[in-house]
C-alpha cells in the first residue's frame, strides 16, 4: 500500500495499476483524495500521504512518502484515530498560521506491512511482541491458540490484519536469522514457476549467427575483474593500449528480461540483490543471474558496450552499441594485485595479452583517480566479511580495504555510468546533494570533541580535505571519514539531474550492474530506444520513472539494512556466548547514548555501553560483555578501563 501511495504522489498512469490497487484508487477518487488528469492519477497538492510519528506528547507529524517535503505537524485533535506507525493520508492545512501542519482525513494501515514477532512469558502471561520494538504485536490469539507455540518461538506478522502468516522457527536456531531479516521485509529467495520458467526457456549458449546486426568484439582480449566468491560477472573490461581505447562491455539483460513480463514484473519487486556473508538472494533467477546473462569466461555472451576513446585522461569521444563479446580470463582482484606486485605471471598467450594491457590501463586508470580526486572525495572504507560455519554461526571477521585491482575497475565503470548520464536529460540519474547546513554543524562539533576545530574554507572540498589531514595525524582516518559520511546526504535515484556531490560529477548513473539492480536495467532500455531513435519507446520506459526512482531508492535501503540486520544478529550471538568477557574496543558515539565498536578477536560488533568514568569519541577501552538480547540483537557492555593509547595524541 505504500508503494501505491508513493506512486499516486508522483502520478500513476492507469495501464500501471493492479486491479487490487484499482479498488483502492477508485474509492479514493470518489472521496475526492485522488484527482485523474491525462489517464494519470495522482493525489492533488492538498493531499499527502506518509506515517504518522508520534511525539512524546499526544501530537504527531507526517512522514511524507514520495515527496521530498518536511514533515506536516499534526496535533492531537486532528489524528482522526491515527496511532504510531500507521499508514494516512492527510490533508494540508493550508492559511494557519505557524510551521506546515494538516490532519488525517483516511488511515489506510500500518506503514510496515510485515514484522515478526516472538512468543514471551512475562508475568505468567503468554504473548507475541514485536522483536523490534518490545511492545505487543497485535495479534489475536485464544489461549488455546497460544498453546501450539512454545517460548522463543518466532512468526512472520501481517500487520495489516493482525494475522500470522509464517511460522520462522525459534530463536535459540541460528538459522533462523536470515528468515527474521527478509521476513521483516517480505523479501524471498524462490521464484515464481512461470519465472523460472520464462528463465529455463532461453538456450543455454549464444549463438552468434542469430545476432548479425550486434558488433563482433569477441577477438578483443575481455576478461573480467571480480571477488574471488562472485558468480555474477555483470562487466567486462579490454583496454587497447595503441589505441588508447578502453571497451566497457556490460551483461545485456535488457536482452533477454522483456519489460512487464514475469522475470521484469520479479526484477521489479526486488530492485536489488541481496548478498549475505554466505549466500546470495538474486534479483534476477540464477539461470540468468549467474549464466547466461554473466560474462562468464571462455564463452560468448551479449553485451551493451561503451567504446571509449581516450586523450589523456579526457574521454574525447564515446560510442554506444550492442555487441558479442568472449571474454578470454576470470580474475579475481587479489590475482590482479599479484600481477601488480610482479608476483602472477600469464599462463598462456590469451593471458599474456590481457595483462600487458591492464599494466597500462592501471596507469591510465591512476590518472583519472588524481584527477577526479581533485574536485571529489577520496574516503577511506573498509568492508567487514564474516566467516560463518555449516550453522551459521560467526567464527570470524576480516576486514578489506580498496586496493589497486579495486581502483583499477572502480574508475573504468565510473567513466561508462558518467558516459551514460551525459546521453540524456531526463532519465534515471545517481545523485547526492551537498549537505545541509544543519547536518554540517552537527559534523563540527563532533570534530572539536575530539580537537579539530574546524573553520569552514571557501570551498567544501577544502573543508573536507582538511579535516581529513587532521584526522590522519590523529591516528583516525576512518572513524573521521564514517563522521563526514554520516554528515551526507544519502546518494539516491532520480528523474532530473543535479549532480553527485560526493564523486564531484556534474552528470551521474547506474549502467554498469544491471544483473543486481533495476536501475541500471531501465538506464539500458532507455539509451536502447534513444539508440533507435524511438521517441514512442523512450517515452514508454520513462512515463512512471518519478515513482519508479523514489521506489528502487526505497528498495536499495531495505536490502542495506537487511544486509546490516543480519550481521548484527550474528554479532549478538557471538556475545551470547561471551558473557563476562573482556575485549577491546573503540567509543564510536557519545551522543545521545555511548556506544562501542568491539575491535578484536571479532571485529565491527557494536555494543550499547555503561560507563562509570569519562570516555570520549574515539577513546580505546576494554570493556565487559554484560548481557545480550537475542530477540532484539542488542548487546550491552560495561566500561572496565581506557587504555593508556591516546588516540587523539598527534603523530
Amino acid at each position: 500500500m505504500k508503494n501505491l501511495l508513493i506512486r499516486l504522489t508522483l502520478g500513476l498512469y492507469a495501464q500501471d495499476i493492479t486491479p487490487e490497487e484499482m479498488e483502492h484508487v477508485q474509492q479514493w477518487m470518489a472521496q475526492g483524495y485522488l484527482l485523474k488528469e491525462d489517464k494519470l492519477y495522482r493525489l492533488p497538492s492538498k493531499y499527502r500521504a506518509g506515517t504518522i510519528m508520534m511525539t512524546q506528547a499526544t501530537s504527531a507529524y507526517l512522514q511524507v512518502v514520495g515527496a521530498n517535503v518536511r514533515d506536516l505537524f499534526i496535533d492531537e485533535h486532528s489524528l482522526n484515530g491515527a496511532k504510531h506507525g500507521d499508514l494516512v493520508i492527510a490533508q494540508r492545512l493550508l492559511g494557519k498560521r505557524g510551521g506546515p501542519s494538516a490532519k488525517v482525513v483516511e488511515v489506510i494501515g500500518k506503514a510496515e506491512s510485515y514484522s515478526v514477532a516472538i512468543l514471551q512469558s512475562k508475568e505468567q502471561q503468554k504473548g507475541f511482541v514485536d522483536i523490534r520494538t518490545g511492545h505487543p504485536a497485535g495479534i489475536e490469539l485464544s489461549t488455546e491458540s497460544l498453546e501450539v507455540y512454545k517460548e522463543g518461538d518466532l512468526v512472520k506478522v501481517n500487520n495489516q490484519d493482525g494475522t500470522i502468516m509464517e511460522m520462522l522457527g525459534n530463536i535459540s536456531d541460528p538459522l533462523v536469522d536470515e528468515k527474521i531479516v527478509l521476513a521483516q521485509f517480505n523479501k524471498h529467495d524462490d521464484f515464481e514457476d512461470d519465472v523460472l520458467a520464462l528463465a529455463q526457456s532461453f538456450d543455454k549458449n549464444v549463438d552468434a549467427t542469430l545476432y548479425p546486426d550486434r558488433k563482433d568484439l569477441r577477438a578483443l582480449p575481455f576478461c573480467t575483474i571480480d571477488p574471488v566468491t562472485a558468480k555474477d560477472f555483470d562487466d567486462a573490461i579490454c583496454y587497447l593500449p595503441e589505441k588508447n581505447i578502453l571497451y566497457v562491455a556490460i551483461a545485456d539483460v535488457s536482452a533477454y528480461v522483456e519489460p512487464f513480463g514475469p522475470i521484469d514484473a520479479e526484477a521489479i519487486y526486488r530492485s536489488f540483490s541481496i548478498y549475505l556473508p554466505h549466500r546470495s538472494i538474486p534479483m534476477l533467477p540464477r539461470q540468468l543471474s549467474e549464466t547466461l546473462c554473466s560474462l562468464q569466461a571462455h564463452v560468448d555472451r551479449l553485451a551493451f558496450v561503451f567504446e571509449l576513446h581516450m586523450e589523456g585522461t579526457k574521454v574525447v569521444h564515446t560510442e554506444l552499441y550492442e555487441a558479442i563479446i568472449h571474454s578470454k580470463r576470470r580474475f579475481n582482484y587479489e590475482e590482479i594485485d599479484a600481477f601488480f606486485e610482479g608476483d602472477l605471471k600469464a599462463k598462456s598467450s590469451d593471458e599474456e595479452a590481457v595483462l600487458a594491457n591492464l599494466l597500462k590501463l592501471r596507469t591510465l586508470t591512476d590518472a583519472l583517480r588524481e584527477e577526479r580526486l581533485k574536485v571529489g572525495y577520496d574516503f577511506h572504507s573498509e568492508e567487514l566479511s564474516m566467516q560463518l560455519d555449516e550453522q551459521q554461526r560467526l567464527i570470524a571477521t576480516t576486514t578489506s580495504e580498496e586496493t589497486p585491482s579495486h581502483g583499477l575497475i572502480e574508475d573504468c565503470m565510473l567513466l561508462a555510468n558518467k558516459a551514460a548520464a551525459a546521453r540524456y536529460n531526463h532519465g534515471v540519474f545517481r545523485i547526492h546533494e551537498q549537505s545541509s547546513p544543519a547536518k554540517l554543524q552537527n559534523l563540527y562539533q563532533e570534530l572539536a570533541g575530539i580537537g579539530i576545530i574546524v573553520e569552514p574554507k571557501e570551498s567544501m572540498k577544502e573543508t573536507i580535505d582538511f579535516i581529513q589531514a587532521e584526522a590522519a595525524k590523529r591516528g583516525l582516518i576512518s572513524e573521521v571519514d564514517t563522521l563526514i559520511i554520516r554528515a551526507q546526504m544519502q546518494a539516491r535515484y532520480a528523474p532530473e539531474n543535479v549532480g553527485h556531490f560526493g564523486l564531484g560529477f556534474d552528470a551521474y548513473t547506474h549502467f554498469t550492474s544491471p544483473i543486481r539492480r533495476y536501475s541500471d536495467l531501465i538506464v539500458h532500455r532507455h539509451l536502447k530506444a534513444l539508440l533507435a531513435h524511438d521517441t514512442e519507446e523512450s517515452s514508454y520506459v520513462l512515463r512512471n520513472i518519478d515513482a519508479l526512482c523514489f521506489s528502487i531508492s526505497e528498495k536499495e535501503r531495505e536490502a542495506s539494512s537487511i544486509e546490516i540486520r543480519f550481521m548484527q544478529r550474528k554479532f549478538a550471538r557471538w556475545a551470547a556466548e561471551n558473557i563476562n568477557q573482556e575485549f577491546k574496543a573503540r567509543v564510536n558515539s557519545t551522543d545521545p547514548s555511548y556506544t562501542a565498536q568491539i575491535l578484536e578477536p571479532i571485529q565491527g560488533a557494536e555494543v550499547n555501553l555503561s560507563v562509570s568514568s569519562s570516555v570520549t569519541l574515539f577513546d580505546d577501552i576494554i570493556l565487559r560483555i554484560d548481557n545480550v538480547d537475542i530477540a532484539t540483537a542488542r548487546i550491552h557492555a560495561s566500561l572496565v578501563k581506557k587504555l593508556d593509547e591516546d588516540p587523539m595524541e598527534l603523530v
